[in-house]
């Protein structure tokens, strides 16, 4: 979860999209908004479903604009060929 959250820091899409379940993973290119800045990632829980499935809840803070945002989510992974992927989420 943190190596994601610093990829779109850094707005690294090779890594966010090698990381991205081949079922669930965007087609089309990622938008990043021009002038965001990411502020921080808490972690508010991790849980194993089973030895291949977790699920990571977080709360990630932004600005944009003079704003600030936060984005909680609920992030499903899934472990395939011993390689951690993002399937999807849950956001508030």
């Amino acid at each position: 979860m943190r190596s994601r959250y610093s990829a779109y820091t850094l707005q690294l899409d090779d890594y966010l999209l090698a990381t991205w379940h081949p079922s669930t993973r965007p087609n089309t290119p990622l938008h990043h908004e021009s002038g965001l800045r990411w502020l921080g990632l808490q972690v508010l829980r991790h849980e194993s479903t089973d030895a291949d499935h977790a699920q990571v809840e977080f709360v990630a803070r932004s600005k944009l604009g003079g704003r600030a945002h936060r984005q909680r989510e609920l992030s499903r992974f899934v472990r395939e060929g011993g390689r951690w992927f993002y399937l999807d989420a849950l956001r508030e």
